[in-house]
């Protein structure tokens, strides 16, 4: 019997303590501050899940950041994940892709110098 209650309290612990890591993991804070140094506007940008096989929707919709403006984005998309690729479109037509981001590490993001 006492093996048994052992037993079972060793199994709720465990539960409980890797329900918390994954909460942990889950509640990581994913805001990235983006900046732009380049000379031209930055008129589209775009952050999907690594996993994704297609590009997510503009995150900066009408909103553009001009040359030296920054803006704080939350990259969360309620995946978990902390590694996303990111598509930067600029109005002089360049277009720049980073992989594999770890937005749960990277406080911030700068295009240009």
């Amino acid at each position: 019997m006492r093996f048994f209650l052992r037993s079972m309290l060793t199994g709720c612990f465990l539960t409980l303590a890797l329900s918390g890591a994954a909460t942990g993991a889950m509640a990581k804070d994913r805001h990235v501050k983006i900046t732009n140094n380049t000379d031209s506007i930055l008129s589209e940008f775009y952050a999907s899940d690594v996993e994704s096989e297609d590009w997510e929707e503009d995150i900066l919709g009408a909103d553009v950041l001009r040359p030296g403006e920054s803006s704080n984005i939350d990259i969360d998309d309620g995946s978990g994940s902390c590694h996303f690729d990111f598509r930067a479109v600029f109005e002089d037509g360049t277009k720049i892709v980073d992989e594999s981001v770890n937005v749960c590490r990277t406080r911030v993001f700068t295009y240009g110098d």
